[in-house]
């Protein structure tokens, strides 16, 4: 078997780095980060990965690329569902005692997940995130700037893109029509977990 060119090694680079980082990209992403003229040229490039083993495609997944290896085939996790996070203005804590809990092969998510929360709200749509998605999040009180995090503010739970403005935080919506949250200087915030893939329901 050849040996695959080096932009297709480093294509396969980006894609492993913005798994560890919290979810794979799209090939859009993929596009814009090496300048392809087209999506078509990254879809190529992101085939032939697969057709040679280093990836798995997720079908009907916008951002449905998996390495290969990190976790046991068919490997299932329990994950419990602990309340809701807003996908828009944050909403209250909504923690479910006794919590319902879901099997999920773990290779639908880029690193392991600790619990699941339901979306509720379309501020993520860009990014993939759907109202009525099921969200696994990793806990975590640290993240890289430009990852999608589960954050408390003033003790409402939201899950946006993390942004250093500064000396400041703001909260990235992926949906032109939602407003970015600015953390002022004093307001109780804090990073509850990373985001790590979904499941939709249905």
């Amino acid at each position: 078997m050849a040996s695959p060119s080096p932009k297709r090694t480093a294509v396969l680079a980006f894609i492993r780095e913005r798994i560890e980082e919290g979810q794979p990209p799209s090939l859009a992403e993929i596009a814009q980060a090496f300048g392809f003229a087209s999506v078509t040229a990254a879809k190529k490039h992101v085939q032939a990965l697969a057709d040679a083993g280093q990836i798995e495609l997720v079908p009907n997944q916008r951002r449905g690329i998996r390495l290969v290896g990190r976790d046991a085939p068919g490997e299932l996790v329990s994950l419990p569902v602990l309340g809701r996070v807003a996908a828009g203005v944050p909403i209250g804590a909504d923690i479910v005692e006794d919590a319902p809990r879901l099997r999920l092969d773990r290779r639908l998510f880029s690193r392991a997940p600790d619990y699941l929360l339901k979306v509720q709200g379309d501020s993520m749509i860009d990014d993939g995130i759907l109202d009525g998605d099921l969200v696994g999040v990793h806990r975590s009180n640290q993240a890289r700037d430009g990852q999608v995090v589960v954050a408390r503010v003033d003790g409402e739970i939201t899950i946006k893109r993390l942004e250093h403005a500064g000396d400041g935080i703001r909260l990235l919506p992926r949906n032109p029509v939602h407003s970015p949250i600015v953390v002022e200087p004093g307001q109780d915030f804090a990073i509850e977990g990373i985001f790590c893939g979904l499941v939709r329901p249905g």
